[in-house]
């Protein structure tokens, strides 16, 4: 299994809150951050990336989803699958006021290389 230390996203500019979720179960395997309830993101989130790949299925588009962006008023929550492995992903939330986007995909980017899987 791999080492989930999310300490590294907590350095984010307007992070606040981060978790690694398993798309078969819904359950949030590491959490970093308050304010928002991470196991029921967790298992709602899930739920949007299961939809959205079936519905790219379905579209026939063959391809893979990079992330998926919710922009609320004050916040971005940001959800990438794992690109090594796709059971996974990245629950993300900063604020919108204090956050740079590309800065952040770039960073999601880099930490999911650093993952170890082993």
């Amino acid at each position: 299994m791999a080492k989930l230390n999310l300490s590294e996203l907590g350095a984010i500019d307007g992070f606040i809150a981060a978790a690694i979720v398993d798309t078969d179960s819904g359950l949030a395997l590491a959490t970093l951050g308050e304010g928002i309830d991470l196991e029921l993101a967790a298992a709602g989130n899930t739920e949007v990336v299961k939809s959205k790949r079936r519905v790219a299925s379905a579209l026939g588009l063959n391809d893979e989803i990079e992330d998926i962006l919710i922009t609320l008023g004050k916040q971005y929550h940001l959800v990438r699958p794992l690109e090594r492995n796709p059971n996974l992903f990245i629950y993300l939330v900063m604020d919108r006021k204090k956050s740079n986007l590309a800065m952040t995909r770039h960073t999601l980017k880099s930490f999911e290389q650093n993952l170890d899987f082993s």
